[in-house]
């Protein structure tokens, strides 16, 4: 696909993320079975049904842009997976798993956000209003996805850790 112009690049981020939000259904799936803290593994699976949500935006985004739901393969979404599935291979300690379960939430939910954020004024260029809002409505979740993380990961107790 050729992106020469903002309704390309559009396209192109559009895609992007649609790939990367289903890709994050199974990996939320994945953090929820792999996390022993039940509050946390909750939190997991809470995100995940808003995951469904995003999802079901972005075809409705697609929609009003013209075109089916296409994906196309977020190279970044694949890397924090593959990331994460060799950390799993490690065999960690529990209590590391559950924290690091959270930091790698963490940074999926940063590259969400920039996502969102450089698809929104994309919208905005292209007079596409009401796909602009419903990507912001997606970004004001991210937000608050990596707010709630960042308060658990605080929280959590580090102490339990071994240091060495």
């Amino acid at each position: 696909m050729s992106t020469d112009t903002i309704q390309d690049l559009f396209e192109h981020g559009l895609e992007d993320i649609y790939h990367a939000e289903h890709e994050l259904l199974d990996a939320l799936e994945t953090l929820e079975e792999h996390t022993e803290r039940e509050e946390i593994a909750q939190a997991f699976a809470d995100h995940r049904e808003e995951t469904q949500g995003h999802i079901d935006r972005l075809e409705e985004v697609f929609d009003l842009f013209g075109e089916p739901p296409e994906k196309e393969e977020c190279e970044g979404i694949k890397g924090l997976i593959e990331e994460y599935e060799g950390f799993l291979d490690s065999d960690p300690d529990q209590d590391v798993l559950d924290y690091h379960n959270m930091a790698a939430a963490e940074k999926t939910e940063h590259y969400e956000i920039a996502a969102y954020g450089n698809l929104i004024p994309l919208a905005d260029q292209l007079g596409l209003d009401e796909a602009a809002d419903l990507l912001e409505e997606n970004l004001r979740e991210e937000q608050d996805a990596l707010d709630e993380l960042k308060e658990r990961t605080e929280a959590f107790d580090i102490e339990s850790i071994p240091t060495a």
